[in-house]
């Protein structure tokens, strides 16, 4: 059963306030993963440069349009789209749209 995990703010320093829909829980992802979660990010609004250590993170766009952050390097990524971001390196995203939500798949997975 998914469960509704509103964030306030962001850890990571990101502009406005995201929801992640968080699918499984802590105890189905048996250690493995730290999150699987669809991510909602309304317009202009985004989540901070930030590095990842002991994990690996991979989005997975299922609609809007962002620009991402990879170690510096900018691009827009559009629904459709994968990124990832392997251990020890750096990413950020942000919803470039005025008017529409920006919703991907995040899966966190340790290292």
């Amino acid at each position: 059963m998914a469960f509704i995990e509103p964030v306030p703010g962001q850890a990571q320093k990101g502009l406005g306030t995201i929801t992640i829909v968080k699918l499984l829980t802590p105890a189905e992802l048996d250690g493995k993963c730290d999150m699987y979660a669809k991510v909602i990010v309304p317009p202009l609004c985004g989540i901070a440069v930030h590095k990842h250590e002991g994990n690996t993170e991979t989005y997975h766009i299922l609609s809007g349009k962002a620009l991402y952050n990879d170690n510096g390097q900018e691009s827009v990524i559009e629904a459709g789209m994968t990124t990832f971001c392997p251990n020890g390196e750096t990413h950020g995203i942000q919803n470039i749209s005025k008017t529409e939500d920006l919703v991907f798949m995040a899966l966190i997975i340790r290292k």
